[in-house]
């Protein structure tokens, strides 16, 4: 039987140790809270008493509820007030001296048998544990930012934490009604160590000027459906708590080089810029702790009409292919007025092309996202070709075919001779160098990355890729056309993986390296980024669906090119791909889909 905790101490009441203390305290669970100073107790007392008013005006929280949990805390200075609680949770700023010395206090006036508990989210448990004279009933119980809101629980275990202990705790989540996934003593443990590398590399992006804060933001809100862009993310966080965590993983965890934080990072703390807490960080805040952006110097210009900054008049678009990806954009151009001309090879390809349009449309019929006036018009835009010659009169080609560099550099030769002078030539490529393709050409200032994500009707994100032989003309006409399509575009520059893949792959390389090293399950892997960082889907579940093959050659392109050995593909990914496991398609990657 687990043991009942009837009462909890929690020590430090900023965002996270108030939020804490209500997430105890809604449970029916009394709770001392402790701070430094009257002051610094009756900011907690604020922090707490605006989130319960909050909950109760959205209705989340009945008055006589919030009425009984406040009633349940009883506010204290120093530490002696914790005399007879059954467990403490520390949640001080990440500095070891400092919690060291706070477990050492607690070892002294708590009574024998409390759980001494940290919420630190980097530092070693093992090692603020060794300041008391009860290392085996010291644990760490990281709950994640708000709170009360996220249901993810780390609940991590030291060599000598007690098995007890660790039960004890795991049942006390669960009557926190939150979800734990217990693992041992690592740097970052799960959802950190996999998060702030990401969040790194996107800083090391921004810092390089390989594309804007907006678009980078953008690219992997709407390319992954995140919750929120990572410089943005990096704003709530707090840039200084940012650095504390990438340094303290950087140094506990091997050294890898992709947790050695930017310098941009420590720049901008050491200049007082640290995300929303202090007004400003890579986005500018309406006041201190506001999370309304407010323009600043780097704010985009809306540009007014479509044909601003340069961009050609685009009517007529051709585009050559006939897989999945270019029927999509055959639809997404048709829908959106534009004339188009489908070249395939081979009438028997158009027509399945035009089948699979087709039956699409008649889904948005249906589905009653488009009317049967709409799905004709956008049909008759269509022509069906198998020869290229019929591009010789178009504004734009988007080039769809396969991803092999001689296929599609014979096919931009080809249409070279073919097109008219003045046309955009675009490639969909989502891991070959664009420049490869556009020097096919004696046009290579007309050529662009245009790459659509799958489903291309439905994706909202259009990367547009710009070689350093790409003009400027050409990078705003395809800006335009994304717009005009309805899609949000973002221009990075011609690297291997652009930005979504760049960002994204790596971290699930990393995935595949933790579950390799047994540190965690795939289960408890999925849980920690879905439910402690909102991700819409864990690693393991994207891996399978992306395919584990297609997953392993962009990991691939991004080391052949990058050569930082942190992005070497995991071993177990390249033996999965070599046994046929290749996820949904195959049946069987990281989990079996035969019986599902």
């Amino acid at each position: 039987m687990a043991r009942e905790f009837s009462s909890v101490g929690v020590v430090g009441l900023g965002t996270m140790g108030a939020g804490i203390v209500e997430v105890f305290a809604r449970n029916g669970i009394d709770v001392v809270a402790v701070e430094i100073s009257d002051a610094a107790l009756e900011r907690g007392r604020a922090t707490l008493t605006g989130s319960t008013d909050r909950a109760v005006a959205k209705g989340k929280l009945a008055e006589a509820d919030r009425d009984a949990l406040l009633a349940r805390v009883d506010w204290q200075v120093g530490l002696d007030a914790l005399h007879s609680v059954d467990l403490v949770i520390e949640a001080v700023p990440e500095h070891l001296d400092l919690k060291q010395r706070i477990f050492a206090e607690l070892d002294r006036v708590c009574k024998p048998e409390a759980i001494l508990a940290t919420n630190t989210s980097s530092l070693s448990v093992t090692e603020i544990s060794v300041a008391t004279t009860r290392p085996n009933q010291v644990i760490g119980i990281h709950f994640f930012n708000p709170a009360p809101v996220m249901k993810l629980v780390e609940v991590v275990r030291t060599v000598v934490t007690s098995a007890d202990v660790v039960a004890d705790v795991e049942a006390l989540c669960e009557r926190l009604g939150k979800v734990d996934v217990t693992i041992n003593d690592r740097a970052g443990f799960i959802a950190n160590a996999l998060l702030f590398g990401y969040l790194n590399h996107a800083v090391g992006m921004f810092e390089s000027h390989y594309a804007s804060r907006e678009d980078i933001d953008a690219a992997m809100k709407l390319g992954c459906g995140l919750p929120m862009g990572p410089l943005a993310l990096m704003d709530l966080i707090g840039l200084d708590t940012a650095y504390e965590i990438l340094d303290t993983m950087y140094r506990r965890g091997g050294r890898d080089r992709r947790h050695a934080p930017v310098p941009l990072i420590k720049q901008m703390v050491t200049a007082g810029l640290l995300g929303r807490k202090s007004g400003r960080g890579f986005y500018t805040y309406e006041r201190p702790g506001s999370p309304v952006v407010v323009p600043d110097e780097q704010t985009p210009v809306a540009t007014g009409p479509a044909l601003a900054d340069g961009a050609r008049a685009i009517a007529k678009v051709g585009v050559v292919g006939s897989g999945t990806m270019a029927t999509g954009i055959i639809e997404v151009f048709a829908k959106a007025g534009y004339e188009v001309v489908s070249v395939t090879r081979g009438a028997e390809k158009s027509a399945k092309v035009c089948e699979a349009v087709k039956t699409s449309l008649n889904k948005g019929v249906v589905r009653g996202k488009l009317s049967e006036a709409d799905r004709d018009a956008a049909l008759g835009r269509v022509t069906w070709s198998a020869a290229l010659d019929h591009l010789a009169d178009v504004d734009l080609v988007v080039e769809a075919v396969v991803e092999e560099l001689s296929v599609k550099k014979a096919l931009f030769a080809s249409l070279d001779e073919i097109c008219k002078p003045g046309v955009v030539l675009a490639t969909t490529t989502s891991s070959l160098p664009v420049i490869d393709v556009a020097m096919a050409t004696q046009r290579p200032a007309d050529v662009v990355g245009l790459h659509f994500f799958n489903p291309a009707p439905i994706m909202p994100l259009v990367e547009i890729v710009q070689t350093i032989r790409t003009s400027a003309e050409t990078t705003a006409t395809a800006r335009a056309v994304c717009a005009a399509l309805g899609k949000t575009g973002v221009v990075c520059g011609d690297r291997s993986g652009f930005i979504v893949n760049a960002l994204l792959f790596p971290y699930l390389n990393d995935a595949v390296k933790m579950l390799e090293a047994s540190y965690s399950t795939a289960d408890d892997i999925d849980y920690a980024m879905k439910l402690g960082c909102g991700y819409p889907m864990g690693p393991f579940e994207l891996l399978d669906v992306v395919g584990l093959d297609v997953s392993l050659a962009i990991q691939r392109e991004l080391y052949l090119e990058l050569r930082e050995p942190g992005f070497a593909p995991a071993p177990l990914l390249e033996h999965l791909v070599t046994a046929g496991y290749l996820g949904r398609k195959s049946g069987r990657g990281f989990r079996d889909h035969t019986n599902r």
